[in-house]
């Protein structure tokens, strides 16, 4: 009796908490083997004074995405991020976006720019906190907010053509890696 019961648990347990390995099976993810596809910006192609950079490293035998750099708002700045283009529409049932990330306890976003935002200031975002230890993040799309005037509050997942990660909005020290990004 204890055994059907601790397995009916575990079961339930099983569909109620999704997983990394789980969500891997049904997404898409962003390539990060290829540090080609990728670009670092700054505030400072509009003045401002913040610095840093993305690096690529090996983890584990897994390529890693990290951005590091010091935030910084002075002169209207407050942004450092690392942004690759898609090569192709994300497919409608897209829900949202899943990372595996670590950082240093801070909070970070991650910036969606569709084929509505032309504008370098106008994009989507949504924020997610990057502990010490590794972890999975699942932001729905539904979380993204829209940042810059005129915007739809939400978008259409095939729309999407461009995704960064971003250290934003405060003075701070960023320190994030990412091992994984994709679309479930």
């Amino acid at each position: 009796m204890s055994t059907l019961l601790l397995s009916g648990l575990l079961l339930v347990a099983a569909l109620i908490l999704p997983t990394l390995s789980s969500a891997e099976d049904t997404m898409t993810q962003l390539s990060l083997s290829d540090p080609s596809r990728w670009g670092y910006f700054s505030d400072q192609v509009m003045g401002g004074v913040s610095q840093g950079q993305a690096s690529f490293e090996q983890s584990g035998g897994q390529t890693v995405l990290r951005l590091t750099g010091k935030v910084s708002t002075a002169n209207d700045g407050g942004f450092i991020q690392a942004r690759t283009k898609l090569d192709a529409p994300l497919p409608a049932t897209a829900q949202g976006i899943i990372l595996n990330v670590k950082g240093n306890g801070q909070t970070y976003y991650i910036h969606i720019r569709t084929t509505w935002t032309l504008l370098p200031w106008r994009f989507y975002q949504a924020s997610f906190e990057a502990s010490e230890d590794w972890q999975e993040v699942q932001i729905p799309f539904d979380d993204f907010a829209p940042y810059g005037r005129m915007l739809r509050k939400t978008f259409d997942a095939q729309a999407v053509q461009s995704m960064a990660v971003v250290a934003f909005g405060r003075d701070h020290e960023a320190d994030l890696s990412v091992r994984v990004i994709g679309m479930y």
